[in-house]
C-alpha cells in the first residue's frame, strides 16, 4: 500500500517536469494539455477571443525578457515579481517603484512590464475570478439571489450599509463575503492528464484492513458511500473536506484573527497529492474579526448551491 502510494507521488513528480514552467502555467490556465497544443492543426482564420488569449501566454511564456536573456521570459519575471509583492505585502507605490529600478539598469529594449497596472493586465489572463457577497455584520444572511436587493437584516434588523460620509458618496457594506467558485479548478484537474489519471485513484487502490493511509480507507468515508451508493459508483465523482480556521493575513498580534478561509481538500487524490497546497482550494473568505460561530451554514451557502 505504502509504495503504491508513493509511485503515485512519483508519477505526478514526473508529469510536472516542463523546462518551462510558466508555458505550462499558460496552458493550465487556458485548461489545456500541451499535446493538443503540438497537435493544433493549422487554420488560416483568425482565432476567437479565448484562443487569442491563450496564444499570447504561450508568446509571454517564450519571449526572453530582453534578447538574449536565457534565464527568464517576459511572463516569467512579471509572475516572481508579483510573488515577492504578495510575500512582502509591498505597496503598488513600492511596486512601481522597484519595477522603474530594474528597467534602469536592465538592458535596453527589455520586455518588463512597466508599472504594477500593465503587469496585473497580463496576469488577468490567469484570474479565476471571484464574487463579493454582502454579509449581516451577525452572520444571520447573506444579501445574495433573492436577497440581494435588500438593505438591512431580515433577522436582526442591522443595516447592510454603513452610514454616508462627506467624503464617501457611495454605500458600502459594513461586511463582504469573498467566494471563488470551486466548479473551474475541479475542471482543471479533469483536463489536465497528470491530475486527471489520479482522480479515481481513491476508489481503485487497495485498502489493508487496520491500516489506514488515506481518508477513503476510514469508517467515516465507508458510511458515506453505504449511505450514498449511487454518488459513490461512479468513481470520478469529486470528493471534498472541508476545513474552516482564524487567520491573519496581516501578521499584526493586535488582533487574533482577521478574517475565516473555508479551505477544501480533494479526496479523490493519493495521499502524495491531497495535501499538497496546490490541491487545497480556498473557497469561501469570511470576514473577521470574529467567527460566524452556529451561523457557518449562511456563509456556505454560495458554495452548497455550487454543489448541489
Amino acid at each position: 500500500m505504502v509504495g503504491s502510494t508513493s509511485n503515485a507521488s512519483n508519477m505526478h513528480e514526473v508529469g510536472n517536469e516542463n523546462s518551462n514552467p510558466c508555458r505550462n502555467m499558460a496552458i493550465d490556465a487556458m485548461r489545456m494539455s500541451d499535446g493538443n497544443v503540438r497537435e493544433c492543426p493549422i487554420i488560416e482564420e483568425e482565432p476567437n477571443a479565448d484562443a487569442a488569449r491563450f496564444f499570447d501566454l504561450l508568446k509571454d511564456s517564450d519571449e526572453p525578457l530582453w534578447d538574449g536573456c536565457t534565464n527568464h521570459s517576459k511572463l516569467s519575471a512579471v509572475t516572481q515579481v508579483f510573488t515577492i509583492k504578495s510575500d512582502h505585502e509591498l505597496s503598488e507605490a513600492g511596486y512601481d517603484k522597484i519595477i522603474e529600478w530594474a528597467r534602469n539598469i536592465l538592458p535596453k529594449r527589455n520586455r518588463l512590464k512597466e508599472n504594477f497596472y500593465a503587469a496585473k493586465s497580463m496576469m488577468k489572463l490567469f484570474d479565476l475570478g471571484y464574487q463579493k457577497i454582502d454579509i449581516c455584520p451577525n452572520f444571520y444572511m447573506l444579501y445574495y439571489l433573492e436577497n440581494a436587493e435588500m438593505t438591512e437584516c431580515m433577522t436582526c434588523g442591522h443595516s447592510r450599509y454603513k452610514p454616508k460620509t462627506g467624503r464617501r458618496k457611495t454605500l458600502m457594506a459594513y461586511k463582504k463575503l469573498r467566494y471563488f467558485p470551486i466548479t473551474p479548478r475541479l475542471q482543471r484537474l479533469f483536463m489536465l492528464p497528470r491530475t486527471a489519471e489520479h482522480m479515481t485513484w481513491h476508489q481503485s487502490h487497495h485498502a489493508i484492513d487496520g491500516v489506514m493511509v488515506h481518508p477513503s480507507d476510514g469508517e467515516t468515508y465507508k458510511h458515506f458511500k453505504s449511505v450514498h451508493p449511487h454518488f459513490s459508483a461512479e468513481s470520478r465523482n469529486v470528493h471534498l473536506g472541508l476545513c474552516i480556521n482564524g487567520f491573519n493575513s496581516f501578521g499584526s498580534f493586535a488582533t487574533p484573527y482577521s478574517c475565516w478561509p473555508v479551505i477544501l481538500t480533494v479526496y479523490n487524490l493519493p495521499p502524495g497529492m491531497c495535501m499538497r497546497p496546490k490541491f487545497m482550494f480556498l473557497s469561501i473568505v469570511i470576514p473577521g474579526p470574529n467567527s460566524s460561530g452556529q451561523n457557518i451554514d449562511v456563509c456556505l451557502r454560495p458554495l452548497i448551491d455550487e454543489l448541489t
